[in-house]
């Protein structure tokens, strides 16, 4: 014969389930989880309070002879990280090199001007993955229907 409890008790909190949009509370939620995760990490906690512990926008603009804009890289560096957010280039200017050389530059500021040693980008099947692996960059993650029929690929380099 089992020893056997015939009534178990749990212990239930009632809690009030929200999803308005409240931005007083999702900053009170970023601060408790940096909070949390500086407690946690050495390396997080050695970043307070230092340059490294923000992140720095760094955007890269191509102009063309009329001064429009022909391309450009929006992204920025933490830490030690480039994470390049979006790279464009107009359709007029596509195959002439002009997306490499802005990636290249945004690499070079990166690495020589912010002490970043790696790089990282999503992007997905249809629009860059191959360009990316070109220039160095290795898949470390793909999701497959992220949004549903596409795959979303996020690839990562090591710098200088």
């Amino acid at each position: 014969m089992q020893n056997w409890r015939p009534y178990a008790f749990m212990v239930c909190r009632m809690f009030r389930l929200e999803t308005e949009v409240d931005k007083a509370r999702r900053d009170l939620l970023r601060r408790r989880l940096r909070d949390t995760n500086t407690a946690a990490s050495p390396h997080l906690r050695a970043l307070r309070g230092t340059p490294d512990e923000r992140e720095s926008p760094l955007h890269v603009w191509a102009l063309d002879a009329n001064g429009e804009l022909a391309g450009g890289l929006v992204g920025h560096t933490w830490t030690t990280w480039l994470h390049v957010t979006y790279l464009w280039v107009d359709d007029r200017h596509r195959g002439a090199g002009l997306g490499s050389r802005l990636l290249a530059q945004a690499e070079r500021v990166a690495a020589g001007e912010r002490a970043c040693t790696a790089s990282r980008v999503e992007t997905w099947d249809f629009q860059a993955p191959g360009f990316y692996r070109k220039h160095g960059y290795e898949v470390v993650c793909v999701i497959p229907d992220y949004p549903p029929g596409i795959t979303e690929f996020t690839l990562t380099k090591r710098l200088g």
